[in-house]
């Protein structure tokens, strides 16, 4: 007997483990490994592991032991040495993957057993040289399996069985065959017809990447015999307009005759109905496909702009959505096994673009999480220019998701059968487990990075192997002849057949009526102004008493006990002005909810509120337990949803504006921490939010809150940039708010909700910080029950003596209750000061009546806290002076232009606001 020397730690235990097995089974080990444990003496109790022996068997124990090393080694970077680069690029290598590293020869190999490597491929070896050959042809050949980072034991082992058994590796017949070789001639005869006949006009061709269609046609098909109902598809341009014609079913007519471009019938909707339209490789697109006469998939992409990763949180907050039951009270309920989202990603963008990482970092988050993800990198190992080397620091594109956890397969694209075997193991990893799946589709560039670019001037070597390189459709097709399963020629005649088809179509063509027109609908004039928004007195104090029911027991914070104590008072007396904002907020959301309308509120420590007013979600004072009132609300008759979002607005307002467009019946609301921080969500609002309409046709609703004042915090908690909405807002684009009251913005938030299905358009809330809790911000029950919005407030007191105002002020949110509590205010009866509360559209006929109100006015004043260069300044001016018409002066009163829109120090702050309230009133003095 021979102790087991240089056995240490897991290869020790990896000997106690075979050893149990045939302790409890003797045939579950192969008959090799039976004679050597009939002989062999385990260690007694207490005896070091180390100090295992075995019995004189001819073999060093070290080879066994290397043998087990070697397969795990070929299992963790087998990847490092697969054949992934359809150009032949060398794999990196790694030199455990080595026998002689392990001190291993193949006559070592040869003499031990399968089982020491273990897995299905053992199961089918003879001993374990066979079987680490046949590890090889799995790990190391064009499908590379990089999940050595998972950490769930039982992801890991399906992963691995998945791997080895080869369960997904399809089996074709050859009718099947040649329909693949028909699907890849379709893929690959479009973008030869469109070079041919659109030489020069861009279109980011799929050549090199070719195999994306057939992939994500097979998921398709798995997905149509599943539960799944939405299949959600966000891509960048890269090969969409094959996706678009080939999966999407996009018809050729139209894609030619977007090509054609005709303009005379585009600019008569574009007059009509504010349509500018994108560009086609921009464009989105849905198909219903059918499986039997229950089963009904929807397959749709959403349209993406040139910013390339930005799609990947609209696609998941639409999965969310389309997996969200909301039609009963309480949290909405999510069924992941409803909705798959599939994101295409660029190689360079992938790790290059942040949100990425912001929506990779959602997908395990509660009210984010989408029940996974099949991500798939198209990778033509080049960005714009740019190799590798100068886009990521990371070997693989697809590194990134590492970090999450997230399993990962390289493929060859140029290896149909590889690719499809892929596809179908990310979408059954989806199916079991609810989590995200990345695949590295690793191929190439026919052209540069659009049609017009010339790739040879940065790329000359990588272009020779390029235009070298047949075509994935010409590799299968060959293969196809050599296995006798179709005659020589008849791969090219399929090529010639097709081509012959697109010209048909291009003949037949008449792009004037073969372009559809967007599916857009002027709203009925005026809903805006009609909609009822008051709720009866009797109805807002029922719903105020739920709302302050507490479950028995439930003990919150003391002194937030007393907060919602004196809250239970404030319906009391119907015309004492004692409603602040948090509840008027309230009742609004519960009355929505009462009317069958669900609603989804997310957002920076939204469920506290960043000034801690809102506690929408309650917490016991011990224990910790959460109580949301707006969730166990008697009347309602929807579902309503509060979260707090990650720490991110790129990514956060992309998802809810996703949720959003998915289900447009939904009231959205997405709140900031503080207004500047939609900065950090720039791309989304100009690229979706403002001009979704009018790219695209969609109809958002999406509700932002942007805390806005300045108070003297600093430069980045003062402003939610309003100038930035206003210079964006045309064509009826969006609704702009800055209310002063807790009325106002409940019946602000309640037009909303009203107008989803009639007249949508997103709404930007500028909402208060100090004002929260200001008694000028107080409503009464009155209002709420009996009033409306009022896009403009005139000026109560001025009214009752209009022949004394000399001076009309108009301003918006936080200064109003600057100038009116000011010590000037009473000292200047001729000066009257009007709220304009909605800022865009700003409406002539609600502010006309305002400026002709006051028969001895002399001049106009526009007053704002922000910089000259900021605020709503530079877009009122010129529609005030239109309104004005030279009756009276105009003059803007501001702070100075600045670059950084508020003072650093609190003391600056205060005396410049003082000034220039100050200035407001002394224009004449």
């Amino acid at each position: 007997m021979n102790p087991l020397k240089d056995f240490h730690g897991p290869n020790a235990a990896y000997i106690l483990e075979l050893y149990e097995q045939y302790q409890q089974n003797p045939n579950a080990v192969d008959a090799a490994t039976r004679a050597y444990f009939e002989q062999w003496t385990p260690p007694a109790n207490g005896q070091p592991a180390l100090a295992v022996s075995a019995p004189e068997i001819g073999v060093d124990p070290a080879a066994i032991m290397g043998a087990v090393n070697l397969g795990q080694a070929i299992r963790e970077y087998g990847h490092l040495a697969a054949r992934l680069d359809p150009l032949g690029t060398p794999p990196p290598g790694d030199p455990a993957l080595a026998e002689d590293y392990h001190g291993l020869t193949a006559d070592l190999l040869r003499q031990l057993p399968a089982s020491v490597i273990g897995g299905p491929a053992a199961a089918r070896a003879a001993n374990a040289l066979e079987a680490v050959t046949a590890l090889r042809r799995i790990y190391s050949t064009t499908i590379g399996y990089d999940y050595d980072h998972i950490r769930e034991p039982a992801e890991r082992q399906w992963l691995r069985h998945a791997a080895e058994s080869r369960q997904f590796r399809p089996v074709y017949n050859s009718s099947q065959q040649i329909a693949l070789l028909e699907q890849l001639t379709q893929v690959e005869a479009f973008e030869r017809f469109l070079q041919r006949t659109f030489p020069g006009k861009t279109r980011f061709s799929i050549e090199g990447l070719d195999m994306m269609v057939p992939m994500l046609t097979e998921i398709i098909g798995a997905a149509a015999d599943s539960k799944i109902r939405a299949f959600l598809i966000g891509m960048a341009h890269r090969g969409r307009l094959n996706v678009l014609a080939h999966v999407l079913r996009k018809p050729y007519a139209q894609i030619l005759a977007e090509f054609k471009d005709p303009v005379a019938r585009l600019v008569t909707v574009s007059q009509y109905l504010g349509f500018t339209g994108d560009v086609k490789y921009h464009a989105g697109a849905l198909r219903a496909v059918r499986n039997g006469d229950e089963n009904r998939l929807v397959v749709s992409m959403a349209p993406n702009p040139s910013h390339l990763e930005h799609v990947n949180p609209i696609v998941a907050g639409m999965a969310r959505a389309a997996g969200s039951k909301v039609d009963q009270p309480g949290p909405p309920v999510f069924d992941p096994m409803l909705s798959l989202p599939v994101l295409i990603h660029g190689d360079a963008s992938f790790p290059g673009q942040g949100i990425v990482a912001e929506t990779l970092n959602m997908y395990r988050l509660p009210g984010y999480r989408v029940g996974g993800t099949i991500h798939l990198i198209a990778n033509n190992q080049i960005g714009f220019t740019a190799n590798p080397r100068a886009s990521r620091s990371t070997l693989y594109a697809s590194d990134l998701a590492k970090g999450f956890k997230i399993p990962v397969v390289h493929v060859n694209a140029d290896d149909p059968e590889a690719c499809l075997e892929v596809a179908m193991l990310a979408f059954a990893y989806q199916q079991e487990f609810s989590k995200d799946f990345v695949i590295d589709l690793i191929g190439y560039r026919r052209y540069g990075h659009n049609e017009g670019d010339e790739p040879r001037f940065t790329q000359p070597v990588i272009y020779q192997l390029v235009d070298k390189q047949p075509t994935v459709r010409e590799q299968w097709g060959s293969a196809l002849v050599e296995r006798s399963v179709l005659q020589a020629g008849r791969p090219e005649a399929l090529l010639q057949k097709q081509m012959d088809h697109l010209q048909d179509v291009l003949d037949a063509l008449q792009p004037e009526e073969d372009l559809p027109e967007p599916n857009l609908e002027k709203p009925e004039p005026g809903l805006a102004k009609r909609v009822n928004t008051a709720v009866p007195a009797e109805r807002l104090q029922a719903l105020h008493r739920s709302l302050g029911a507490l479950p028995d027991g439930f003990s919150p914070h003391p002194k937030l006990a007393r907060t919602l104590k004196k809250q239970a008072e404030m319906l009391a007396d119907p015309t004492e002005r004692s409603i602040d904002w948090t509840t008027a907020e309230a009742l609004a959301l519960a009355s929505i909810l009462e009317e069958g309308i669900a609603i989804r509120l997310t957002g920076e420590d939204v469920e506290r509120g960043t000034f801690s007013h809102r506690h929408a979600v309650l917490h016991h004072a011990e224990t910790g337990r959460p109580f949301v009132p707006l969730q166990n609300l008697p009347q309602a008759r929807a579902a309503f949803e509060i979260r707090n979002s990650p720490l991110s607005e790129n990514a956060a307002v992309g998802f809810e504006y996703g949720y959003n467009i998915q289900e447009p019946s939904r009231l959205v609301l997405w709140e900031a921490q503080y207004g500047d921080f939609v900065n950090g969500a720039q791309a989304i609002l100009d690229e979706f939010v403002v001009s979704g309409r009018a790219k695209w046709g969609q109809t958002p609703s999406l509700v932002l809150l942007l805390p806005h004042g300045f108070e003297g915090a600093g430069p980045d908690h003062s402003t939610g940039r309003l100038e930035r909405f206003l210079e964006s807002a045309a064509e009826i684009n969006m609704r702009v708010a800055n209310c002063t009251t807790a009325a106002q913005y409940f019946h602000l938030l309640r037009r909303q909700a009203l107008l989803l299905e009639t007249d949508p358009l997103p709404l930007i809330v500028f909402t208060p910080k100090s004002l929260l809790r200001h008694p000028l911000t107080a409503s009464s029950l009155q209002e709420l029950a009996e009033g409306r919005w009022q896009p403009v407030i005139d000026d109560a007191e001025a009214q009752q003596q209009p022949d004394k105002v000399e001076q009309l002020v108009l301003c918006s949110g936080k200064i109003y209750a600057d100038l009116v509590s000011s010590e000037y205010r009473k000292d200047n009866p001729g000066v009257a000061i009007a709220r304009i509360e909605q800022l865009y559209p700003l409406l002539p006929e609600a502010l006309l009546p305002v400026l002709e109100g006051y028969p001895n006015l002399r001049r106009v004043v526009w007053a704002q806290e922000e910089p000259r260069n900021m605020g709503a300044w530079r877009q009122f001016k010129p529609q005030l002076q239109k309104l004005i018409a030279g009756r009276w002066p105009l003059i803007g009163v501001t702070r100075p232009r600045w670059s950084s829109p508020a003072e650093g120090s609190s003391a600056w702050h205060h005396a410049n606001q003082k000034a220039l309230v100050e200035s407001v009133f002394k224009l004449d003095k």
